[in-house]
C-alpha cells in the first residue's frame, strides 16, 4: 500500500497536541446544582403564597344572539397587603364575574379596579379581614440577559407550577389584544402554558422582573413576560385615573443605539433615542414638523432611552400642552414643539 495522506499525518499530529497532558481539576456538579436549587427554593418561598389562581365568567353571543357563560381561567399575584392584585387584561377584560383563590384555598370574589388593554395589564381587589401576602416588585431596568428567570402561575389549571429558565434577551416587542405594540418586552425560556398569563417572572432573589404574558405558538422555549417597569407605570395611572390615560404625537419607531462621539458631541443623558419610523398622517407629530429618520432623544428636557421611555414620558399631564421633543437630525440637534392629545381607542 502507498504512503498515508500527509493531512491525515497533520491530523494526528494535531489531536495529540490537543490532548491534555493531565487531567483537569474536577468540577463539583452535585454542589453547583444544589446552590442553583437553594436559589430557586429560595426565591419560590418569597412568592408563593401571593400567587392566586382566576376564574373568570363571561356572557358571549352564539350566532343567533343567544347569550351563554363562557368560563376562563389564568393567574395574578398580590403586590399589597390589603389586596390589589396585578395579571393580565386578557385574562380579565370583558368578565361578569372574577374569584380569585388563594395559595390556602381561600377564595374572594373580585373587583376590577383598571384594565388596559393596550398593556394587556389589570389591576383587581379582593377584600380580606387581615393582611395578605403579597410580593416586593422588582426592577426590570437593571436585567441582564443570561440571569435567572422563574415564573410561577396555573398553568392548563394546574396550580402553583413552577418553570426556570433564562432571561433569553430584553427589549422585544409584542402586541396587545388592542393591536398596540407593547414594547421592552422580557423574553425567557421558562416554559409558559395556557393558563399562566398574569403570573409573575421572578429573579434570583425572589423579586417579580416580569408579567406573563405570551408565548408564541408552535415555538419552544420562548416566552414573553411584560416588564414590571411597565407594570409599575401602569399601576399608578389605575390608581390616579381608574384607568391609564396617555398623550398622543402619533409616532411609531424603535429603540435605537447612539454612539458615545454623538453622545458627548451633544451632551445627551442617554447613549440610545427612539428611532421615528411613521409619522401619522395629520397627527400631533405631523403638524409639529417630526420627520421619519428622526431621533427622539429628549422631552421637555426629560431624557429619552427607549419607545417605552417615550411612552412613559408622554403622560397624562401632557395632554393638550405644548412639549419641546429634541431629535437628531442629520448633523443637527433640533427642538421641535409638539402638543400632544389624549390617545382614544
Amino acid at each position: 500500500m502507498g504512503s498515508r495522506p500527509q493531512f491525515i499525518d497533520d491530523l494526528a499530529r494535531g489531536a495529540q497536541d490537543a490532548a491534555p497532558s493531565a487531567p483537569l481539576d474536577a468540577i463539583d456538579d452535585t454542589a453547583l446544582l444544589d446552590a442553583y436549587s437553594r436559589t430557586v427554593i429560595g426565591a419560590l418561598e418569597r412568592v408563593q403564597q401571593a400567587v392566586v389562581f382566576i376564574s373568570v365568567e363571561r356572557q358571549l353571543a352564539d350566532p343567533r344572539g343567544a347569550r351563554r357563560n363562557v368560563g376562563g381561567t389564568g393567574s395574578g399575584f398580590i403586590f399589597t397587603p390589603d389586596g390589589y392584585l396585578l395579571t393580565n387584561s386578557h385574562v380579565v377584560h370583558g368578565a361578569t364575574h372574577i374569584v380569585v383563590t388563594l395559595a390556602d384555598g381561600a377564595r374572594f370574589d373580585a373587583d376590577l379596579v383598571g384594565d388596559d388593554p393596550a398593556s394587556d395589564l389589570a389591576v383587581l381587589r379582593i377584600g380580606s379581614p387581615e393582611p395578605l401576602p403579597h410580593v416586593e416588585l422588582g426592577d426590570s431596568g437593571s436585567l441582564r440577559v443570561g440571569q435567572i428567570a422563574i415564573a410561577v402561575g396555573n398553568p392548563l389549571g394546574l396550580a402553583q407550577t413552577v418553570t426556570t429558565g433564562v432571561v433569553s434577551a430584553l427589549g422585544r416587542s409584542l402586541r396587545s389584544t388592542s393591536g398596540r405594540m407593547i414594547y421592552d418586552v422580557i423574553q425567557t425560556d421558562a416554559a409558559l402554558n395556557p393558563g399562566n398569563s398574569g403570573g409573575p417572572l421572578i429573579n434570583s432573589a425572589g423579586h417579580v422582573i416580569g408579567v406573563n404574558t405570551a408565548i408564541i405558538s408552535g415555538a419552544q422555549a420562548i416566552s414573553f413576560a411584560t416588564a414590571i417597569d411597565t407594570a409599575k407605570w401602569v399601576i399608578m395611572q389605575i390608581f390616579a385615573y381608574g384607568r391609564v390615560r396617555r398623550a398622543y404625537i402619533g409616532v411609531a419607531g424603535t429603540t435605537t443605539p447612539i454612539s458615545r462621539r454623538v453622545q458627548r458631541f451633544f451632551e445627551l443623558a442617554s447613549a440610545s433615542g427612539v428611532h421615528v419610523m411613521e409619522i401619522v398622517k395629520g397627527s400631533p407629530a405631523a403638524l409639529g414638523g417630526l420627520r421619519t429618520g428622526d431621533r427622539i432623544v429628549a422631552v421637555d428636557g426629560i431624557a429619552v432611552d427607549s419607545v417605552d421611555g417615550l411612552q412613559r414620558t408622554l403622560d397624562a399631564s401632557r395632554i393638550d400642552k405644548p412639549v419641546k421633543i429634541a431629535v437628531l437630525r442629520g448633523t443637527q440637534k433640533l427642538d421641535i414643539d409638539v402638543t400632544p392629545v389624549e390617545q382614544t381607542g
